[in-house]
């Protein structure tokens, strides 16, 4: 029996899919480095060795929602120029831009979110928990899964992809990064939207139109 956690471990080292995880563990007996191994050979995980090589190059993407409501900024790298300059991946950047206006992620990745933030988030998670009668056995394992939930929220890598939310923005990259031939990676982004922060005036309809009549 392959367990769920060895499954979405694989599938964090390498972006494979997570049908093409179990089968990898599956024909392995549950060992993750030689199911890494076995991704290798059948060419699903091509994408695990381009990833640790440097990518310099790239382009910074903007986009505009919304009648101007919401902007975004993103800069997305690759290895090369002649890359970069490619249609497909213009395309590419111009997709995670939109992810992040749509979606609204605080971060690229889980290593991003503070011990300090996580633990936080586990104090409220608990004290929900609590507060629904939980057992500590039980609380354990629904802070673990609302935990995951909480990354796939926040976590742009995490979330799930808008064109495609049968996958996850990070399968989406991994797939690039083997039709393209380079590695990918998301360095940073910003997302504006108008009024954000700003204390908003609420008008009182009645009070308005009454003063209208006097």
């Amino acid at each position: 029996m392959i367990s769920a956690s060895n499954v979405k471990e694989l599938r964090e080292r390498t972006g494979v899919g997570m049908m093409d995880c179990k089968k990898a563990l599956q024909e392995t007996n549950g060992d993750i480095d030689k199911a890494i191994d076995f991704l290798r050979e059948n060419g699903l995980a091509a994408a695990i060795k381009k990833a640790g090589r440097i990518a310099a190059e790239g382009i910074v993407e903007s986009y505009i929602h919304g009648g101007g409501r919401i902007g975004v900024l993103i800069e997305i790298n690759c290895e090369t120029d002649f890359v970069a300059k490619t249609p497909e991946f213009r395309s590419f950047v111009k997709d995670m831009a939109m992810q992040v206006a749509a979606a609204n992620p605080l971060y690229i990745s889980r290593e991003d979110v503070s011990r300090e933030t996580v633990e936080k988030e586990k104090e409220i998670l608990s004290a929900q928990a609590k507060n629904e009668g939980k057992s500590d056995k039980i609380i354990e394992k629904m802070i673990e899964g609302r935990i995951a939930k909480y990354f796939a929220e926040v976590c742009l890598l995490e979330q799930a992809f808008i064109k495609d939310p049968d996958k996850t923005v990070k399968e989406i990259v991994t797939e690039k990064i083997l039709t393209i031939g380079e590695n990918i990676n998301i360095r940073r982004f910003m997302r504006y939207e108008m009024g954000e922060g700003l204390q908003k005036r609420e008008d009182n309809f009645v009070d308005e139109v009454m003063m209208q009549i006097k």
